[in-house]
């Protein structure tokens, strides 16, 4: 019999196929979940196993986190040294010439996921005990850029081509939901927090959604002692 697991992984490779069909406006669309499977299937498998008391979730990657490594807020020295993630990383279709996709030898680094994971790292030196109780997703894997490279939040696209990214989003989300059965959802970020209600909402699940602050330092409140609300949900 199939396990639940391995229908998540069946799951990411049909969903690549849609995602693959899908037209934006963004001029520039990266995958994560295609050219750095690897990575994000050996996170899964590591971490992503078993019930857990809570699920964090992000909005979408980020250029220097996730676009490189695979792995959600997945700043590149905590993912490989910490996380201990693996896995080839190859390279998107595109690559935009001020966001080459580098994998684990990307020097950059992510400010909201060294917050997160930083934090996460201080308060659980081994990560499987945090992993005993909680996982780390992201809503939706893609990142959208403008032509100049800047990032373009899934929020920002027109809503007839948000509203057929998020349908494939929200399978996505259910299937993780379904493996892990998390007493509770935490937005990271308020938007994040919106798209978990609304589809708890829709299935009827028996989930706490909540929020945090979004570690990124384009905001304020986050640039003054951030983690204290994650860490009062721990």
């Amino acid at each position: 019999m199939e396990s639940k697991a391995a229908r998540v992984e069946k799951l990411i490779t049909r969903l690549n196929q849609e995602f693959a069909k899908l037209r934006f406006s963004a001029p520039w669309v990266y995958n994560p979940w295609e050219y750095a499977a690897e990575a994000y299937l050996d996170y899964w498998r590591r971490y992503g196993q078993g019930q857990k008391e809570l699920m964090l979730l992000g909005m979408n990657p980020g250029p220097w986190g996730m676009a490189q490594t695979g792995i959600p807020f997945g700043e590149v020295e905590l993912a490989r040294d910490w996380l201990g993630i693996r896995g080839r990383i190859g390279k998107p279709a595109r690559e935009h010439p001020q966001r080459p996709i580098q994998g684990w030898d990307c020097k950059r680094s992510e400010v909201s996921g060294r917050r997160l994971w930083g934090y996460l790292r201080e308060k659980f030196p081994k990560p499987e005990d945090f992993f005993k109780k909680a996982y780390v997703a992201n809503y939706c894997p893609l990142v959208f850029m403008e032509e100049s490279g800047r990032n373009l939040t899934p929020d920002k696209l027109p809503k007839a081509e948000r509203t057929a990214l998020l349908a494939l989003c929200d399978q996505a989300l259910l299937a993780h939901l379904e493996q892990m059965q998390p007493q509770k959802l935490v937005g990271v970020g308020k938007w994040a927090q919106q798209q978990a209600q609304a589809l708890v909402d829709r299935h009827s699940l028996p989930i706490q959604v909540l929020s945090i602050p979004h570690p990124s330092p384009a905001n304020p409140g986050a640039n003054r002692g951030w983690g204290n609300e994650l860490g009062e949900l721990l």
